[in-house]
């Protein structure tokens, strides 16, 4: 598998400072960042590492769910999931993320809910941003499957 690469350039300190992120392997994007916006409610009109993060984790689950129902013998129509990425305080000093939540929602054609959810489990524990993310305090998941 290929190295994929993303660069950020930042001016000034951490509370008065700013600097843009770009995904420099996909060329797809530059977006602006600061800490006021990132600490802000709203996000500022600007992106920030959690949401980065939960961008990269909701990605690889849904590809690893979508791997894990085929092998099951599914044919999936549409998986949706989000991550909600909370940093918080870390007592040791500085700050740390302490949850990830995933919320995914599928239509899968030949499986039914028990082996979703199976499915679903397997894939939060065996995607690769999951692993990598080990040193989350907790990453939970609410999984339904939708079938028409």
């Amino acid at each position: 598998m290929p190295t994929r690469s993303a660069r950020t350039a930042w001016d000034g300190g951490f509370e008065d400072g700013k600097g843009q992120v770009e995904l420099t392997s996909s060329g797809l994007g530059t977006f602006e960042m600061s800490f006021p916006k990132r600490s802000s409610q709203d996000g500022g009109d600007a992106t920030n590492p959690e949401e980065l993060l939960g961008a990269a984790h909701s990605s690889c689950y849904s590809m690893q769910l979508a791997a894990l129902l085929g092998q099951a013998g599914g044919t999936v129509q549409s998986i949706e999931t989000t991550a909600d990425v909370s940093l918080g305080e870390d007592p040791a000093g500085g700050f740390r993320i302490h949850t990830i939540a995933l919320t995914v929602t599928a239509e899968v054609d030949g499986i039914d809910d028990a082996g979703f959810q199976e499915a679903a489990n397997e894939a939060k524990e065996s995607c690769p941003l999951s692993k990598a993310l080990a040193g989350v305090d907790t990453i939970t998941l609410d999984a339904t499957l939708e079938n028409g």
